[in-house]
């Protein structure tokens, strides 16, 4: 059964978040709460645990996954950034956006998407959650939805309820219920895939 984590929202205790990225470096997948909905995270070097992420969302190779990342600093690691990006990131992370973005060398060839060769990128504005990724680094995630529904999961309980066998960990938490904003950053201008949580006009798109 899945680890429950009952985790200070704007303190969060140093000792549960080393015992859930302990979790992770095993191996494990959890659920955890962000800046728009619960996500699934897992080690981005992980097969087995990508694999059961994939499963419980019911995607295939070609549905885009998206790395969070604890700060900007990291970005460079798994995308390419060029000055104009980099602007534009500054300008909405961290955030409840995701970034489409060509792939690094870095970012297993599992994780990008297969023709294209971007990935998602976020960093989310969320208190425990930029404490864990501190911890662990870069994370893959995909939104809580279960395969056959339409509405991502919102409540901890329901999450180790359902899907406790095959999660290692939940982390307790309150979500605003809402998308992130999606925004390809892949052509010579920004262009908003998806209006969501976040506020486009800050990069000036208009939805």
């Amino acid at each position: 059964m899945a680890q429950f984590f009952s985790i200070h929202p704007d303190n969060p205790q140093s000792r549960l978040i080393k015992q859930a990225a302990d979790l992770i470096r095993e191996g494990g997948v959890l659920a955890v709460p962000t800046d728009s909905h619960y996500a699934l995270v897992a080690a981005i070097d992980d097969k087995h645990a990508v694999e059961v992420i994939r499963q419980l969302r019911g995607l295939d190779e070609r549905q885009l996954l998206a790395l969070l990342v604890p700060d900007l600093s990291e970005l460079g690691k798994l995308a390419r950034v060029d000055n104009r990006q980099y602007r534009w990131l500054k300008l909405a992370m961290p955030g409840p956006f995701t970034f489409i973005m060509e792939a690094t060398r870095e970012v297993p060839r599992r994780l990008a998407h297969p023709s294209r060769k971007t990935i998602g990128l976020r960093v989310p504005d969320h208190v425990v959650l930029r404490a864990l990724l501190t911890e662990t680094g870069p994370l893959l995630s995909s939104t809580l939805t279960p395969v056959g529904e339409t509405e991502p999961l919102q409540d901890a309980e329901e999450i180790r309820d359902r899907f406790g066998k095959a999660l290692a960990g939940v982390i307790e938490g309150r979500c605003p219920g809402e998308a992130t904003t999606m925004i390809d950053l892949t052509g010579p201008e920004p262009v908003l895939v998806r209006q969501g949580r976040g506020d486009a006009s800050r990069l000036g798109l208009i939805a």
